[in-house]
């Protein structure tokens, strides 16, 4: 009678563990679109990006430009005997003049035209580090919330193996229960206590991830992760792989790289054509004797004789090279891009299919083996190692419905960086999210 006393008393105990719910942390629930926005603005490595960007644009508006022009003073024919004597001599003047250089028709507006390239360049390598910021901020975020679901259901089933324990050391003790349930209860309890260690270790380091990412100090707290609900991708690899096309900024800034190649090859072949120098001077003489000191001017132009062919073959090469190179590059990111929507995609659809099947199967049918199992304990038809067994099963398929949501959002994160936009929701799946 004591027996089947002390045995109601386990199962009374175990089962209002298992039903009892967690208490709700004071914490305000904070979104990741918020954090997200926070890192967009303070992150310094994108403030570095957006400098170079601005760096970029204005060796752009230098790109083009005429060279300044000189202007020339000196005296012409002097007197070496009286240098400041002007009327001594007929030959003696003042002299000043100006000069421009002038490149050859085309080479301004294709420089323009290669630095203008080099600064959209610039600009879509900013925008992919804000896509690839976002996603980190995001892949941060989801890895917190399966911690912060864990932790709860750990602490649970430790609170669950201690009351176990102390019953079974109880049952022991009267020669109802065997050594060997007590020291399979007491291993379970420090795999446990293990696994708690463990996931307060992560959160300590993904908060410290998540700070840094925030530019935040590094002590400040994070509130815990809740409610995430999965929402299912409708759109299909073709869709994606369009919207790809036309969003990602790693694309536009390949092809911009490109058009920089074929205008730096334009502007190669124009280095076979000589620049001019144009100049301008005008000479003041001063009466001497019977010459009347008349003033002078002379106006010419000078070119150079583009004969280092060697040189400007090379150019060319390198902007050949240049644009096939970027060429080759843009082709294996399209590649890339395809493979990974059709890998992410299946992906999604494995986590989404999972976190369905845990929530709405495995972990009810756990939840009832668990309560035939406590049946049984109750009249002596079950032995005490099918209740542990049953206990540890059912915190296994907790702890992996939460991986499961956690690893469809992380993978949804990582499809919208291969997309280049963040992928509009479309209707929620029925108890597909985090409890």
């Amino acid at each position: 009678m004591d027996g089947l006393k002390r045995r109601l008393s386990l199962c009374g105990m175990v089962a209002v563990l298992i039903w009892a719910s967690s208490a709700i942390a004071a914490d305000t629930q904070i979104s990741v679109d918020a954090l997200v926005q926070e890192g967009l603005a303070n992150n310094p490595e994108l403030h570095a990006a957006q400098a170079r960007w601005d760096m970029l644009r204005q060796k752009a508006a230098q790109a083009g430009t005429f060279e300044d022009p000189m202007l020339m003073l000196k005296i012409q024919n002097g007197l070496v005997n009286d240098p400041l004597a002007f009327d001594k001599d007929p030959m003696t003047g003042k002299v000043i003049g100006i000069s421009q250089q002038i490149p050859f028709a085309g080479k301004r507006a294709l420089a323009k035209q290669a630095a203008g390239q080099d600064a959209e360049a610039g600009r879509w390598q900013y925008e992919e580090r804000r896509l690839e910021l976002a996603r980190m901020i995001k892949e941060n975020y989801y890895r917190l919330y399966y911690v912060d679901q864990s932790l709860p259901i750990v602490e649970r089933n430790i609170h669950v193996l201690e009351n176990l324990i102390r019953s079974s050391e109880t049952l022991y003790s009267v020669g109802k229960a065997m050594q060997q349930d007590v020291l399979r209860a007491q291993v379970e309890l420090s795999k446990m206590e293990d696994m708690r260690i463990g996931l307060r270790q992560q959160r300590a380091s993904l908060t410290a991830v998540m700070n840094s990412l925030l530019n935040r100090p590094v002590e400040t707290a994070m509130p815990e992760v809740r409610d995430v609900v999965i929402v299912p991708l409708t759109l299909s690899a073709e869709k994606l792989a369009t919207m790809a096309e036309q969003e990602r900024p790693q694309l536009k800034n390949l092809m911009a790289q490109v058009e920089k190649g074929k205008a730096n090859q334009a502007l190669a072949s124009k280095e076979y054509y000589p620049d001019f120098n144009v100049a301008f001077e005008y000479m003041q003489r001063e009466p001497v004797m019977t010459e009347p000191g008349d003033d002078m001017y002379s106006l010419g132009v000078s070119f150079n004789l583009p004969l280092q062919r060697a040189r400007r073959q090379a150019m060319t090469a390198e902007a050949i090279a240049e644009t096939r190179m970027a060429t080759e590059e843009l082709n294996a990111l399209r590649n890339s891009i395809r493979q990974n929507i059709a890998d992410g995609l299946a992906r999604l659809e494995r986590n989404r299919r999972m976190a369905e099947l845990y929530h709405s199967a495995i972990i009810p049918q756990a939840n009832s083996a668990l309560a035939a199992a406590l049946a049984a304990y109750q009249v002596g038809k079950a032995e005490f190692m099918g209740v542990l067994d049953s206990q540890m099963a059912l915190f296994n398929y907790e702890r992996q419905h939460f991986e499961a949501v956690a690893e469809h959002q992380m993978q949804l994160a990582q499809l919208e960086g291969v997309v280049g936009v963040s992928l509009p929701p479309v209707e929620k799946v029925e108890g597909a999210g985090g409890k």
